[in-house]
C-alpha cells in the first residue's frame, strides 16, 4: 500500500533566503492529523486555521526544508495552498474522481532548492 506521494508545487514556498521549494512529499491522514487541531486554540478561534495544522502534519518534505511547520504553511501562495487541499483529498480519497485533478506544473529554473 502505498503511503506517501510525491507533489510538485504550482509556484512554491519563497524561504527567507530567496530559495523557492517545489517538491515535496505527503503522507496519508490519520485519524489524529484530523482531531489533534481541533484542541488548538488557534483553530477554536479561526476555524480555517486547522487546514494549515493539517498539511504542517502531512507534508513530510518539502525542498531543502528540515520541517514544514504551519509558518511555513502559512507562507505558501494561495495557488499552491489549493493545490495542497485538492492533492490532500485526492490521495486521501475524500473526494469523488472529478475531470479536475491537480496539474503538476512545468519545471522552472528559478532558484530552487530541492
Amino acid at each position: 500500500m502505498q503511503t506517501e506521494f510525491e507533489f510538485m508545487l504550482p509556484k512554491g514556498y519563497l524561504d527567507a533566503e530567496g530559495n523557492v521549494h517545489r517538491k515535496g512529499v505527503m503522507r496519508l491522514s490519520t485519524a489524529m492529523d484530523e482531531i489533534s487541531p481541533l484542541r488548538d486554540p488557534r483553530v477554536k478561534s479561526n476555524p480555517a486555521y486547522a487546514t494549515v495544522i493539517i498539511l504542517s502534519r502531512v507534508i513530510t518534505k518539502l525542498g531543502a526544508l528540515e520541517d514544514v511547520t504551519p509558518r511555513v504553511v502559512e507562507g505558501f501562495f494561495a495557488c499552491d495552498l489549493d493545490f495542497l487541499q485538492t492533492f490532500y483529498r485526492q490521495i486521501n480519497e475524500l473526494d469523488e474522481p472529478t475531470a479536475h485533478t491537480p496539474k503538476q506544473p512545468e519545471q522552472s529554473s528559478v532558484n530552487e532548492a530541492s
